[in-house]
């Protein structure tokens, strides 16, 4: 059983601890962290690691989505949180100092999968891990990552946007990731 921390509008424990499954029916607000791995690149500046949801996933089955992220366990902070779950999602091991924080993002959606109704209400810290990775070397959590892939993030931007790619991708979110975005972001 997976118990959160219910938080406040600002992502502060407020001492009540719920089950997963019971937050997400109920739709309470809980916290999660969210770590893209970054890449430079010549054509847009930085190429992103994405990773492909398990078929098996409670949300967004099969869809493309932050290269790492998880709910945060009750009684943990953000940053051990999104440590945790590089390593337990694609085996990747980083030092705290290499996380570049980029701000709190509130997500707010309700959507059916597998056939029951699934309330997200998140406060999130996103990080920027720049890593160059060779993803055949990862070692994947098969029950959460079907596979990854580097994506230019123009790339990304553009398939959010028209939706040719399967994704559970916030374009909000990643604009966090640029201090400048390019203009047609």
């Amino acid at each position: 059983m997976e118990l959160l921390d219910i938080v406040d509008e600002k992502g502060n424990p407020t001492g009540e601890v719920k089950e997963r499954a019971l937050i997400h029916r109920e739709g309470l607000l809980h916290r999660t962290s969210h770590v893209w791995i970054a890449r430079k690149n010549r054509k847009s500046g930085m190429d992103l690691l994405l990773q492909k949801r398990s078929a098996k996933k409670d949300s967004h089955p099969g869809c493309y989505d932050i290269s790492s992220a998880g709910h945060i366990p009750a009684g943990c902070g953000y940053l051990e949180s999104a440590l945790r779950e590089l390593e337990e999602e694609l085996g990747v091991t980083a030092r705290p100092e290499e996380l570049e924080d980029k701000g709190l993002r509130r997500i707010c959606w309700d959507e059916v999968f597998h056939g029951e109704l699934f309330k997200d209400r998140q406060v999130s810290r996103v990080y920027l891990l720049w890593e160059e990775i060779d993803i055949t070397k990862l070692r994947l959590q098969k029950e959460e990552v079907e596979s990854v892939m580097w994506m230019d993030y123009m790339e990304c931007v553009n398939a959010v946007k028209s939706g040719s790619i399967p994704n559970c991708i916030s374009l909000e979110e990643l604009k966090m990731l640029k201090s400048e975005v390019p203009r047609n972001a």
